[in-house]
């Protein structure tokens, strides 16, 4: 597994940002920010979704100790439906990025657009959770931390199979919206269901 970039220019701090749960039915969407060191490497960093579940969660101790600053930033599934779940990532990273302890100087942001009333300057890279290692970084907080929050939810919401789906639309889940309808935790301004099982669900 190749080493990632360390950074996009060298001796500034630069914040990597990334979300989780975008396409989702249920839950918060997730995004972590994550300042490491210009020095710093390893190889096991990646884009989580390349990652065992097992080696997410062993390096999230790694990276907190590593990074000289990190955060994690929410949106609520209300504030989801009411802004929809581009702003609400938006709104997340956000979030995370006023939470860092240290002002970044540049924030690295995953995916092809960026918006926010934030006034520092970011370079928006496509899959860039394959290319830093600070947006890798992010990306693993993000979804661990996502992931224990879903599997914590399954416990009092236990038909639809949060424990191993976090809220992604496959069979067990939607077999469990037929069968039990909706939660406060799913999100209204999703479909939920495909269309020709819409009627009977509403």
């Amino acid at each position: 597994m190749p080493t990632l970039l360390p950074y996009l220019e060298a001796d500034r701090l630069e914040a990597g940002c990334d979300e989780v749960g975008r396409g989702c039915l249920a839950g918060p969407v997730v995004a972590a920010s994550v300042i490491l060191p210009n020095d710093y490497a390893n190889p096991w960093i990646n884009d989580s979704k390349k990652l065992k579940k097992s080696q997410r969660e062993e390096l999230v101790e790694e990276i907190k100790e590593a990074s000289l600053a990190w955060a994690i930033g929410e949106a609520s599934v209300a504030e989801i439906d009411q802004i929809n779940i581009l702003n609400a990532s938006f709104l997340a990273m956000k979030r995370a990025v006023l939470l860092l302890k240290i002002q970044p100087e540049h924030l690295l942001i995953d995916g092809n657009r960026w918006k926010s009333d934030l006034t520092l300057p970011h370079t928006c890279v496509i899959k860039g959770d394959g290319k830093f290692a600070s947006i890798a970084a992010a990306s693993i907080l993000a979804k661990v931390y996502r992931d224990k929050l879903m599997e914590d939810l399954a416990l009092d919401f236990p038909h639809y199979g949060w424990e191993t789906n976090a809220g992604y639309p496959t069979k067990i889940h939607r077999a469990g919206l037929e069968s039990f309808g909706k939660t406060s935790w799913h999100r209204s301004s999703f479909q939920l269901l495909p269309k020709q099982i819409m009627l009977d669900f509403k």
